[in-house]
């Protein structure tokens, strides 16, 4: 099982979309309203990222990968002093680039854009630790993962074919799982502590994967500490330094993550969802949701089936938005 993959499933919700964006100079976008993560890749020319909170405006080129863990708070253009339009990823109706291209002209740069849904309720460090935005630099070299998957979503986006509606999304979560372990391994390379250094470390990451292939297992520290080969002391100072929380406090963390994840996504009753969990009884497992979730997990079920799923920038600004 891997950490990162087990993750973006357990967190993500309805169907990841992308679009194909061909942009003419001059043009500036300024990403609002969408409720998961965003991304961008660069597959011609260049553009400019540029931070809503501060910092310096950072050039891209072919190739690069941008991910926003918010889904807002950015804006790409094609230079840094670039009027920008709001627009929303998610909106159907919305066209790219605002107005018209000039006649016979070839777009400056080409980009692939879209959006994962995440559920909020309860964020796993794992995304939630991470920068608002973060920039993965193309790799030239043939066979890497990242830029194998950014290749197959181009072609597929290109030239749909048979079997294009499920090739997509799948593609769409491997690039987000391989987005995320570039930048982590990147991170733990540069001595970088917390999640980046734990998927590295073998003693937290085989806690953390006992944990995760078996969530309903009565897991103690002194039991994780044996799987992990360190003394129940070293264990658990260890596995707080880089996680920032105890063991069963994440412990806990994972089974709500994966309740929730039952509740939004099947209809098991709730005693089903208590026992794949690790809890006893209903009452208990109740008890543990709302006290980690701030409402009941029937609650959590219904507003997961009765809120939309796609288009949720409707009342975002479009192409009569006010620029900088």
């Amino acid at each position: 099982m891997d950490i990162v993959g087990d993750v973006i499933t357990s967190i993500r919700t309805g169907t990841p979309i992308a679009r194909r964006a061909a942009l003419y100079g001059p043009w500036g976008l300024r990403f609002v309203g969408d409720p998961g993560a965003g991304f961008h890749v660069v597959l011609q020319g260049t553009a400019w990222m540029r931070p809503s909170h501060g910092g310096s405006p950072v050039e891209l080129g072919a190739g690069d990968v941008v991910f926003a863990a918010s889904g807002d708070g950015y804006a790409l253009a094609d230079q840094p002093g670039t009027p920008l339009s709001d627009v929303c990823v998610t909106d159907p109706a919305e066209t790219w680039p605002l107005t018209g291209p000039p006649p016979g002209a070839e777009p400056s740069t080409l980009m692939l854009c879209g959006m994962y849904t995440l559920d909020r309720a309860r964020p796993h460090p794992l995304i939630s630790q991470l920068p608002p935005v973060i920039r993965l630099p193309a790799r030239a070299a043939t066979g890497d993962p990242l830029r194998s998957v950014v290749d197959l979503l181009g072609t597929e986006l290109d030239h749909s074919g048979p079997g294009t509606s499920a090739a997509v999304p799948a593609l769409l979560d491997l690039l987000l799982i391989f987005s995320l372990r570039t930048w982590y391994d990147r991170q733990a390379a540069q001595g970088a502590t917390g999640w980046a250094r734990a998927l590295k470390d073998p003693p937290v990451s085989t806690a953390l994967l006992r944990m995760h292939d078996s969530p309903a297992s009565p897991w103690t520290v002194s039991c994780l500490a044996g799987e992990a080969g360190l003394s129940r002391t070293a264990f658990a100072r260890r596995f707080t330094e880089l996680i920032g929380e105890p063991p069963l406090t994440y412990l806990t963390r994972w089974r709500m993550t994966l309740a929730a994840r039952l509740l939004r996504e099947s209809d098991l009753p709730l005693a089903s969802v208590a026992t794949r969990v690790g809890y006893g009884s209903e009452y208990a497992f109740s008890k543990a949701f709302r006290r980690a979730l701030g409402r009941s997990p029937g609650a959590h079920r219904r507003a997961h089936r009765t809120s939309p799923t796609h288009n949720s920038c409707s009342s975002a600004p479009g192409q009569g938005a006010q620029t900088d």
